[in-house]
């Protein structure tokens, strides 16, 4: 059989995602957001996208259902293997179809990538440092370390500098969605997922030593439940701390654009936090924690502070009006757009296809 002939300007791309939220995801959900604008940022460049995701996601793309819908998100249904293995197979039984595909589902995929006639290319979307992960899905890594990675900050190749890494493709956000305000207004915030490597706990503890209010939008997972009634309810019960809970992009907006600051003392090798890149959009500086890919996102002393120590967060946001709001939305643009993020893409693409 002679060697596929590749148009680049015009790929047919299989990009996969998880089962678990729909794409693009109506609240939380990193790596769906990220999907939803590469798929239709690829399709508005030409190239011929399927993308493989449960049944009620919305796209430019060719929508060709893995499940007929979002199955959940919650930590107990993540640890059941057989739905997703399921519906994973569904793409890759189209894989000659393709002249890459894009796996954004992880471990489960790569068994699969194996076997596929195409090049495989996959975005790792969470934590792989040892203690961080379990050894299983650092194992499966290693055994399938031939195989195309991207990661998505260069801290996050650190933990395993064997992976054949393709690129470092920074995620991005749409600049639409987060409106740029001036002029702050007069509390602290905290958005993520309610979890102890998160820093919930934390920004409240911060809030608390400079007097300011904070206000938290987030969600709490059903695993996570135990940790947020024990350490973070308290707090909201007794009318120190405002829980908003899961907000639109229109919400999410006006909540950056309003704060002083955004907190974000995470204690984790966290490989992007789009909180960072969000917040930044709105013109709001970020206090965070020297973790993962903190320092890549965070200019330290232009857009906010990257600190060591819970006494070095309290006095970086006693100084954080020294930063210049403009700044922050500056990077933003030069550095975390879904523009660049496409570009990046499609580079490594590029690289991956020839490497086969």
């Amino acid at each position: 059989m002679g060697r596929r002939k590749y148009t680049f300007e015009k790929m047919k791309i299989a990009l996969l995602a998880p089962p678990y939220l729909p794409v693009p995801p109506v609240g939380y959900g990193g790596t769906e957001r990220i999907v939803a604008a590469l798929a239709d940022g690829l399709v508005d460049r030409g190239h011929d996208v399927t993308l493989f995701a449960s049944g009620d996601s919305h796209t430019r793309a060719r929508l060709h259902p893995i499940v007929p819908k979002a199955i959940g998100n919650s930590g107990e249904i993540k640890n059941k293997p057989l739905i997703p293995l399921l519906a994973y197979t569904t793409c890759f039984s189209r894989a000659s179809e393709f002249e890459i595909i894009h796996n954004h589902a992880q471990y489960l995929a790569m068994f699969l990538a194996q076997f596929s006639p195409v090049p495989v290319v996959h975005t790792l979307h969470g934590s792989i440092y040892q203690g961080e992960v379990p050894l299983e899905k650092r194992n499966v890594l290693m055994q399938f370390a031939r195989q195309g990675f991207i990661s998505i900050s260069n801290d996050q190749r650190k933990a395993l500098p064997q992976l054949n890494w393709i690129a470092t493709v920074y995620n991005g956000i749409n600049l639409s969605e987060f409106t740029f305000v001036d002029r702050a207004g007069n509390y602290l915030l905290w958005v993520g997922r309610v979890t102890a490597k998160k820093g919930a706990l934390e920004a409240i503890k911060v809030a608390h030593a400079v007097g300011l209010p904070l206000k938290m939008a987030g969600v709490v997972d059903p695993i996570d439940r135990p940790f947020y009634e024990r350490e973070i309810l308290p707090y909201i019960k007794g009318g120190s701390v405002e829980f908003i809970g899961e907000l639109n992009a229109e919400g999410k907006s006006r909540l950056y654009g309003g704060a002083i600051a955004t907190v974000y003392p995470i204690s984790w090798h966290e490989p992007f936090g789009l909180v960072m890149a969000e917040s930044m959009a709105c013109g709001t500086p970020v206090v965070a924690t020297r973790w993962g890919s903190v320092p890549e996102i965070v200019a330290d002393g232009v857009t906010g502070f990257v600190v060591d120590t819970f006494e070095e967060l309290v006095l970086a946001v006693k100084k954080v009006g020294m930063i210049k709001r403009f700044a922050c939305r500056a990077r933003v643009e030069a550095h975390f757009t879904i523009q660049k993020m496409i570009e990046g893409y499609v580079a490594a693409y590029k690289l991956c296809v020839l490497q086969s």
